[in-house]
């Protein structure tokens, strides 16, 4: 239970503090949200310092993968949580990275147009697997909203290279996204299910797909890098999964956090820990 301070005469009552034990869930989940980028973990994959992964591709390359990501995506929602069990079983980690390590395989064997092809089976796996994190920390996936957080995390992983670096923190990603997201649960709201083909989620799916296009580019790139290219597309999809289900861990305990401390009292721990982290 969160510790209250007593009630100060003539104010009003300060806000809830941490427990040790969700500060340091805290400290972890910005750890996630905000250390390594995508390009980070290649490195270290790697070996070597890699830069600039993505923004070198030719321009219909580029183009292709920006309408790949928006299908990706519209697709995974479609399917990826209409077939998650309803209990509150463990996250089944290792079974979605080896699922993705086996599509990664697949197309990084046969190049950019097997890669287009793989994508939707990829992101559709990662969807199932951030659901289930979801689950874990105690969402319910029978609520909208909560199908929408999920989505959102791709959009969390386009944070290095993009064009918005000061949009690119966690929390101003979820102000980015916030009226987009509302307008979405609202018109699920009015129908009764989630429809794909609805204006305000597919004006939410391109703009989190924009930001999820940036890491897919980054993930093409790094394909055909020498040094990355005789890991393998097993390996690197495995970096991928493992880069979106960190984010998912952190952005489902801020949530958590979030229901019990308040939105506010969490924010401020976050920033906290971000500036005491040098993050």
């Amino acid at each position: 239970m969160p510790e209250i301070m007593p009630r100060e005469r003539g104010g009003t009552p300060p806000a809830p503090t941490l427990s040790d034990d969700d500060r340091e869930a805290l400290r972890k989940a910005v750890q996630a949200l905000e250390g390594s980028s995508y390009v980070g973990r290649f490195s270290r994959l790697a070996g070597r310092p890699i830069a600039l992964l993505g923004q070198a591709l030719p321009q219909a390359a580029s183009a292709a993968i920006s309408r790949a990501t928006q299908a990706a995506l519209t697709r995974a929602l479609r399917y990826a949580l209409k077939t998650i069990p309803k209990d509150a079983a463990g996250p089944e980690t290792r079974v979605h990275r080896a699922l993705a390590a086996l599509s990664g395989a697949m197309g990084g064997a046969l190049g950019l147009s097997a890669v287009l092809v793989e994508l939707p089976i990829s992101t559709t796996i990662m969807l199932r697997a951030i659901a289930r994190i979801a689950q874990s920390e105690g969402e319910d996936l029978s609520d909208p909203e909560t199908a929408l957080a999920c989505i959102e995390v791709f959009a969390l992983g386009g944070r290095s290279g993009s064009e918005h670096l000061h949009e690119s923190g966690y929390f101003a990603v979820r102000a980015a996204l916030a009226r987009s997201v509302s307008g979405a649960v609202r018109q699920v709201a009015e129908r009764g299910m989630i429809d794909e083909g609805a204006s305000a989620i597919v004006r939410l799916l391109s703009q989190i797909g924009s930001r999820f296009g940036v890491v897919v580019s980054q993930k093409v790139a790094a394909q055909a890098v020498p040094v990355l290219g005789a890991l393998g597309g097993a390996a690197v999809n495995t970096a991928f999964i493992d880069h979106f289900q960190t984010l998912a861990r952190g952005h489902f305990t801020v949530r958590r956090l979030e229901r019990v401390y308040g939105r506010g009292t969490v924010r401020l721990a976050y920033e906290q820990v971000r500036a005491q982290e040098g993050l």
